[in-house]
């Protein structure tokens, strides 16, 4: 009897040892595969960090680019204007100097008009003297009264031929000095149209630059668009990263706190568990709150998990304890639970996964807790839930 007394207590011993290493290793790979995820987070949000430095040191140079070209825009533009003031000024002194040679024009037309009209008549009258020959002299100095007379007459004649020529000698220097006006004129507006040309050119030339320089800051400010939106998509990803690594070292935290507890845990084994007789029914009924929409493997892991806290020392040490214990089991505290029970909502399904907890099957080891599965969660997936 002693020797199967040291038999059996050795065999206990064992199976206690075991399922203390067990978790103890579980806890162990989880919280080294949750410390390397967080390192590979922690990386790629130090990239994420570098591209967002990177932009906004693209984004500041953009910008000091961008405002020394409108800048460059500014003084251009202003020479534009003063360009185009000139040509306009330079279009109304070509159009007072086509004036002014139109007006010269015609006094020019109107002292060759004169100058041809005193020609004619001088002519009829050196034609007519010459015509008549020296009758109409003999006659006119003749003709005369008194010697006074005569005088007179011969004075009139020359003062008339003196006035004649004065008069053609006149209208001459009137037609030259018209003539040279015109020339002058002429020669004005020639310079006038050729610097207008130049100005034209020059016209050209900076709306040309105007229009380049315009282009370049559409092209940048097109570039800084893009660069703040890849700066704010960087941002969005640094901040998914940061909720990611808060979220991967609560989880670690956890881990590590189910860790510690597995640790402090002494395991007992199925057979020293002493179940009241509304056990089944109580587990059952939660099965089916957790569970009921799960597969049948899952229903058993849900019971499992209540039979590996009733085994583990750190949780209440019956199925009444665990499943009411505070803030544990979300049916108990919606009153989900309280209401299955007093309908006895629970499958046949649900009672035989029940009696397979009890008897000590488990599909998911020695886990302890589950729950909706949440990125970064690792832990064995049966269904919708996470065992861990």
């Amino acid at each position: 009897m002693r020797k199967a007394g040291k038999k059996n207590l050795a065999a206990i011993m064992a199976a206690v040892l075991f399922a203390c290493a067990f978790p103890m290793t579980a806890y162990a790979d989880k919280i080294s595969d949750l410390e390397q995820k967080i390192n590979q987070q922690k990386e790629e949000k130090e990239k994420t960090e570098s591209e967002i430095s990177e932009r906004k040191d693209e984004l500041k140079d953009l910008n000091q680019t961008t405002e020394g070209l409108k800048g460059q825009l500014n003084n251009l533009n202003a020479d534009l204007t003063e360009v185009s003031n000139n040509l306009a000024e330079l279009e109304e002194e070509i159009i007072l100097k086509i004036e002014e040679i139109e007006k010269t024009q015609e006094e020019l037309a109107e002292a060759k008009r004169i100058e041809e009209e005193q020609y004619a008549a001088m002519k009829k009258r050196i034609q007519f003297m010459y015509e008549r020959g020296d009758y109409a002299l003999l006659e006119a100095l003749l003709g005369a009264a008194s010697f006074s007379d005569l005088l007179n007459r011969q004075d009139y004649i020359e003062q008339l031929s003196a006035y004649d020529r004065n008069k053609l000698e006149e209208f001459k220097a009137v037609r030259q000095n018209v003539e040279d006006t015109e020339a002058r004129l002429t020669e004005e507006k020639k310079e006038l149209d050729e610097l207008k040309v130049t100005v034209e050119a020059e016209q050209s030339r900076v709306a040309g630059l105007v229009s380049q320089t315009s282009g370049k800051i559409s092209s940048y400010q097109n570039e800084i668009s893009r660069t703040e939106a890849e700066m704010i998509e960087y941002e969005r990803q640094l901040a998914e990263q940061n909720n990611s690594i808060e979220e991967l070292q609560k989880q670690l935290e956890e881990e590590r706190r189910l860790s510690r507890l597995a640790a402090q845990s002494a395991w007992r084994d199925i057979s020293e568990i002493s179940f009241a007789d509304g056990d089944r029914y109580l587990l059952a009924n939660l099965i089916y709150c957790e569970a009921g929409n799960q597969p049948y493997e899952g229903q058993v892991a849900v019971g499992a998990v209540v039979m590996n806290r009733v085994m583990s020392s750190v949780f209440p040490d019956t199925v009444v304890g665990v499943i009411y214990q505070n803030k544990q089991f979300s049916p108990v505290a919606s009153g989900r639970l309280a209401l299955a029970l007093a309908e006895n909502h629970a499958t046949q399904a649900c009672y035989s996964a029940a009696d397979a907890a009890m008897s000590g099957t488990t599909t998911v080891g020695n886990c302890l807790f589950f729950r909706t599965p949440i990125e970064g969660l690792s832990g064995t997936q049966i269904g919708g839930h996470i065992f861990y």
